[in-house]
């Protein structure tokens, strides 16, 4: 254990952690739903918005790989356009193991390259068991609950035009039409919510950590990744998007010192008195109950 993670609690990857996430968008899609034509999610019988723990996990993988890919040990397993087989094949040569080989021990020797290489698969996990370089199944250390607003959402979907033609023939297609000429190119949907706060739970646990060699330099770029992370991913359909809170409970046992549930209900998030329709972080009043912590638990705000 390094001389830092004796003094700072939760940049110690032998304790469990658990955390709670708070982050808002403004005008913005932070998680399409491909069966509701990317509306944003919701949950239909509160309508309240959702952000699924995979778009979580991507915007992560985007930071340590913007800020770290270079590194070997920091690598990216899923990638946009990346054939997973590829990188599994990589594992075989790096150990010299034989294509499609069925052995155990094999299977184990690549899984553990994996880990050594590729920071999403040490910190989440993969599966790795399709494909002639079979490395097996990793459970990951780091798991998220999906975010849930704090209040309902409304789901916009408003009309956009292009102004620009594509080619003469949408010109005559749009002249004949309209007799005053063309004056736009094709239209077009955007999703949006005018304003949500979600919130969302992680948690850590050091004996998955163990075996997959999670340490105290992915545990820093976990925390730096979710209050900065925001910033690489800017789009103009993400809207504004922003962590307001990151609160950390540290456990001074692998086990934990108290249930994960009756930490998180330390953190409360209600709308303040008198606003109707949210439309902004100030607009909310964040509570945090850090007396009497149960012994063996250390509270850090990182964010808030």
């Amino acid at each position: 254990m390094s001389e830092m993670t004796t003094i700072v609690s939760h940049l110690d990857a032998n304790r469990r952690h658990d955390a709670v996430l708070l982050f808002d968008v403004a005008d913005g899609n932070p998680n399409g739903d491909p069966d509701a034509g990317n509306l944003p999610r919701v949950d239909p019988e509160t309508m309240q918005g959702l952000v699924s723990d995979v778009a979580i996990k991507r915007k992560i993988r985007d930071w340590v790989d913007a800020t770290r890919g270079s590194q070997e040990r920091f690598k990216i397993y899923v990638q946009q356009g990346a054939f997973l087989s590829d990188k599994q094949e990589r594992a075989y040569s790096e150990r010299n193991l034989k294509k499609g080989s069925k052995e155990q021990k094999d299977q184990q020797t690549a899984q553990n390259w994996m880990c050594e290489n590729f920071f999403d698969v040490r910190t989440f996990g993969a599966v790795m068991g399709v494909t002639d370089y079979k490395a097996g199944q990793v459970r990951g250390p780091v798991q998220f609950t999906f975010a849930r607003s704090i209040d309902p959402i409304v789901p916009m979907d408003v009309s956009i035009t292009r102004v620009a033609l594509t080619n003469a023939k949408e010109e005559r297609q749009a002249t004949d039409a309209n007799a005053e000429g063309a004056t736009h190119g094709t239209m077009g949907r955007k999703t949006l919510v005018p304003y949500g706060l979600y919130r969302a739970q992680l948690f850590i646990n050091p004996h998955f950590g163990k075996r997959t060699g999670f340490d105290e330099a992915d545990l820093a770029a976990i925390w730096e990744a979710l209050e900065r992370m925001w910033d690489l991913d800017r789009s103009a359909s993400r809207g504004m998007t922003a962590c307001r809170g990151l609160y950390v409970f540290s456990h001074d046992s692998a086990l934990g010192n108290a249930p994960a549930h009756t930490l998180f209900d330390r953190v409360t998030v209600a709308r303040r008195p008198g606003v109707a329709a949210p439309r902004a972080f100030a607009d909310y009043e964040v509570r945090i109950d850090d007396g009497g912590l149960p012994t063996g638990v250390a509270l850090t705000r990182l964010v808030g």
